[in-house]
């Protein structure tokens, strides 16, 4: 276990064990103790950085992400090291279930919404917490799908800024879907009180019906530009 959990025992553990702890977690690594019969030993253990996190730090910052922090439940050297390396703007380490949602509560506070990404079991709380859960689906928990708003069913991070992108691009075709549907309502109500639409009027029922339904068309087609966005 971790040299806190043997202080908590009130097991000492020798002075150059713990050196070793101390030099495997500012190389990175997590390590742990290990005492069985009278000796002492570490083991180290690495989580390994994707090739691709630094290019998705960088892709989610175009699109316009303010903040990207890092949360862990591992010793605050090694996320200390691995944070450095992805270019995140923030780090905090050794931080428990409840600990997470403390300080994603108190990030949302300062910068807005936020998303939580992530896996595990320590991650569920977080997930349910924040303004939208990112699960990794393919090597997630249960518990961790469960909580998420959103389950990437791919273990590959490049689909965040893709789903993030789709979600940017629907939005601005629903607001221009909107404003052209009241758009042509709005003109179709002018022309009623103007006149042009009733029996006697310049324009016939059938062309007001052609106007609305042709805006229908309109929007339909104006939603399906969303297929050009399909992620191979």
């Amino acid at each position: 276990g971790t040299p806190e959990l043997f202080r908590s025992l009130e097991i000492v553990a020798p002075a150059h064990a713990l050196e070793v702890v101390g030099r495997f977690h500012h190389e990175g690594q997590t390590a742990m103790l290990v005492h069985c019969a009278g000796s002492w030993g570490v083991i180290a253990a690495a989580d390994q950085l994707r090739e691709t996190t630094p290019e998705v730090i960088a892709d989610l910052r175009k699109l316009g992400i303010e903040s990207i922090v890092l949360l862990s439940g591992d010793h605050p050297g090694t996320v200390e090291a691995i944070a450095a390396r992805a270019g995140v703007d923030r780090h905090y380490g050794a931080l428990l279930p409840e600990d997470k949602v403390r300080v994603l509560a108190e990030i949302e506070a300062q910068t807005g919404p936020t998303a939580m990404v992530g896996d595990g079991i320590n991650d569920a709380p977080a997930l349910a917490r924040a303004s939208v859960g990112v699960a990794m689906g393919g090597i997630g928990s249960d518990a961790a799908m469960e909580s998420a708003d959103v389950v990437l069913m791919a273990d590959d991070l490049r689909a965040l800024p893709y789903a993030l992108k789709l979600c940017q691009r629907a939005r601005r075709v629903v607001t221009q879907n909107v404003c052209i549907a009241v758009g042509v309502m709005g003109i179709l109500v002018l022309l009623v009180f103007l006149g042009h639409l009733t029996p006697m009027g310049q324009l016939r029922l059938p062309i007001a019906v052609s106007c609305h339904e042709g805006s229908t068309v309109i929007v339909i087609l104006n939603g399906l530009r969303l297929l050009r966005g399909r992620r191979a």
